[in-house]
């Protein structure tokens, strides 16, 4: 059966990259638990030192879509968003087919 996939970037603001990483890790945390998540993925980009590249795989799009409206999905939102210094760009939508750890 097929899942939800999103591949993303966010741009870190000057200065606020090890905070802003570390507040991302920590959501790692919470969003696991989400209902319909199956991998979350932080990582950062060694050419580009404040992108950090985000890889999540869910059972279906309405999973992440609830998982969003979660209270402590939210805090961390509300934590993460001074940290953020580019507008975020709208994410790969991506439909998985299979592959190792799902």
């Amino acid at each position: 059966m097929e899942k939800y996939g999103l591949h993303g970037k966010l741009i870190a603001a000057p200065g606020k990259r090890d905070e802003f990483i570390s507040i991302m890790l920590e959501s790692t945390k919470i969003i696991s638990k989400a209902k319909g998540c199956l991998i979350y993925l932080i990582s950062i980009d060694e050419h580009d030192p404040d992108a950090l590249w985000f890889t999540e795989v869910w059972e279906s799009k309405e999973d992440d879509d609830n998982s969003l409206k979660m209270d402590s999905v939210r805090a961390v939102i509300s934590q993460a968003m001074p940290l953020i210094g580019a507008p975020p760009q709208k994410g790969q939508e991506l439909i998985v087919l299979g592959g190792a750890g799902i």
